[in-house]
């Protein structure tokens, strides 16, 4: 079992700084802040190493400048040495990179959030620069009627004849084959760009904002909302989801030739040779490129019934600032294990009216789509919090459960992982086919496992249950003794463990990490496969690629075939689901 690595500061936090430093420039703020929506943004690469360093580099140069004397000025002075270490430890890891992608979105999770920087260098120099950039009126009917001309006429015929030439051999195997390297696409993948790219892509949409702004006929509405509707468009082509109506196109037909949908841009991704326009595929139709098959594959994939998982794992959010680390929050955050920042404080008021909203919202919901050979995998959350898990809520989350359980069974489901026991709803419902496991006997097995061959001491600590009475029989028919922690294990206890003790949880949360003289192993969890498709968070403090035993063991019981729950007090056996985890891939 690997012992817990420090973790970097996320880099988002100094496209933040902008947000600090400028308040007399609103617009730099607001654009930044727009920006920073686009969470798992692609790294800043370039074929060339070299060169790579250079723009790193002057990058890094630019920030300094501008961000570090502004937010000096504005009385930060302890921010700016916060961020300055956290731009050190960021350019040292993007400077030691030696492959250029990492997951199927070709995203690695140390540059993942550079391009909301790039971002904010772009528009803070704008307003610098520009004094016509400063102090925009509100409305200006001309200058949206311009704006959108720009974008119909120079912007799409630019982009549509750059995409062709991207994909000429050529162009396309020193660039855009990065952005190829997604197949299966999703709203991360239309971000997921080379570096020169980006700058191209940044050039064609200035075109239309800084023609209105130097005639001086923008506004903040044209502004703001071109940018928005190159955010959106960009997101929806990429989500790899067809929500588009079909009542649309037949109450308008040309708007089909001015806007393009999820499935026509899956083609492009597929097929590689079509459908090459930005958001308007008239451009496609012009030129020849239009894959004859758009409009049918649209139709079919409206009529094609919801995909039904196999497994679904049933887990909650821990803490209100959680909710951050969920994919549905910011994908540089999900990228990595979960960790409070210091930071999350200036969220607060996003925080406060999610907690509302999770107490309104009274299901559960999904965060997580994955594959894994023949099974198709998906994570529900309950919208209640760790704390929540007392008397005073515990009929309402049962409830919850309750309902998901049935819902899984309605769409199908082979297995429900869950986090606690469940033997109450099977016993409840005698007919329910879908197979309810909580993964104790596999979170028992990886427990037995990660203990050093040479241990002859243990200590068990914290709540018992059935997971810890498994533990102690094993390890006393084995005749050794190491410290075994879980929930409720104090401070004081740990303080009292002799110099080098290693601690090992035996719950879903880890115990503080109080000693420097002593190792910390992770909560029970297996390194998934490479073949598990999709597994681009992090769950709760686990690293990427890490998968908790008790969501291991649900897929390995649909893999197996096993027709049996394991909830209330009874067990699988250990050796028997320890053996076929590792058969299917899965390693300490």
């Amino acid at each position: 079992m690997p012992k817990r690595r420090s973790l970097r500061r996320n880099i988002w936090l100094l496209s933040l700084e902008f947000l600090l430093i400028g308040p007399g420039h609103a617009l730099v703020a607001s654009s930044t802040w727009c920006w920073l929506q686009r969470w798992g943004i692609a790294p800043t690469l370039t074929r060339r190493k070299e060169k790579r360093r250079k723009i790193l580099q002057a990058i890094s140069f630019f920030h300094f400048c501008y961000g570090g004397c502004f937010t000096t000025r504005f009385g930060f002075p302890s921010l700016v040495t916060e961020l300055s270490k956290e731009l050190k430890e960021f350019w040292i890891g993007a400077l030691s990179l030696n492959k250029l992608t990492e997951n199927a979105t070709g995203s690695s999770p140390q540059l993942q959030d550079d391009q909301i920087l790039l971002n904010g260098i772009i528009f803070y120099t704008v307003v610098l620069t520009i004094p016509e950039a400063n102090n925009l009126p509100f409305w200006r009917i001309d200058g949206v009627i311009q704006t959108i001309l720009l974008h119909v006429g120079p912007v799409e015929f630019l982009y549509y004849w750059f995409h062709r030439a991207l994909h000429h051999h050529y162009l396309y195997s020193r660039y855009h084959s990065h952005h190829h390297s997604s197949i299966v696409t999703e709203p991360i993948t239309s971000v997921t760009h080379p570096f020169t790219e980006h700058i191209v892509y940044f050039t064609l949409f200035a075109v239309p904002l800084l023609t209105t702004v130097l005639n001086t006929t923008a506004s903040l509405v044209s502004v703001f909302g071109y940018v928005t509707y190159i955010d959106f468009m960009n997101n929806l082509g990429h989500c790899n989801f067809e929500l588009i109506p079909n009542w649309l196109f037949s109450l308008f037909p040309p708007l089909k030739y001015l806007m393009y949908t999820p499935s026509f841009h899956s083609l492009h991704h597929t097929q590689f040779r079509n459908n090459y326009s930005l958001f308007m595929p008239i451009y496609d139709c012009i030129y020849g490129t239009l894959d004859k098959t758009s409009d049918q594959v649209y139709q079919n994939v409206l009529k094609r019934p919801e995909d039904s998982p196999h497994v679904v794992h049933l887990t909650h959010v821990t803490t209100p600032e959680s909710i951050y680390h969920l994919r549905l929050g910011f994908a540089s955050l999900a990228s990595r294990p979960q960790k409070s920042k210091w930071y999350f404080w200036l969220l607060w008021p996003i925080t406060f009216w999610s907690m509302l909203l999770a107490l309104i919202h009274g299901r559960t919901f999904a965060v997580e789509r994955n594959a894994f050979k023949k099974l198709k995998l998906q994570t529900w959350a309950i919208p209640r919090f760790s704390k929540q898990f007392f008397k005073l809520q515990r009929e309402a989350i049962n409830g919850l459960i309750e309902e998901a359980i049935l819902e899984a069974e309605g769409k199908g489901t082979k297995g429900e992982e869950l986090n606690k026991s469940g033997e109450v709803y099977i016993q409840k419902y005698l007919q329910l086919k879908v197979k309810v496991v909580d993964g104790s006997s596999l979170a028992v097995a990886v427990i037995l496992n990660s203990i050093p061959k040479s241990t002859t001491q243990v200590l068990l600590g914290g709540n018992l249950s059935k997971v810890t009475y498994a533990i102690a029989l094993a390890l006393c028919q084995k005749g050794i003794e190491i410290w075994l922690v879980g929930d409720g294990f104090s401070d004081e206890e740990q303080l009292k463990a002799p110099r080098g003790t290693i601690f090992i949880p035996f719950a879903q949360l880890p115990p503080k990490e109080l000693r420097t003289d002593c190792s910390y192993y992770y909560t029970p969890a297996m390194i998934t496969p490479v073949s598990l498709e999709n597994l681009d968070s992090c769950e709760n403090g686990l690293p990427r690629g890490v998968m908790s035993a008790w969501r291991v063991a649900g897929i390995v019981h649909a893999l197996e075939g096993w027709n049996v729950h394991e909830c209330g007090e009874s067990m699988f056996d250990v050796e028997r689901v320890w053996q076929a985890s590792l058969r299917h891939g899965f390693r300490l």
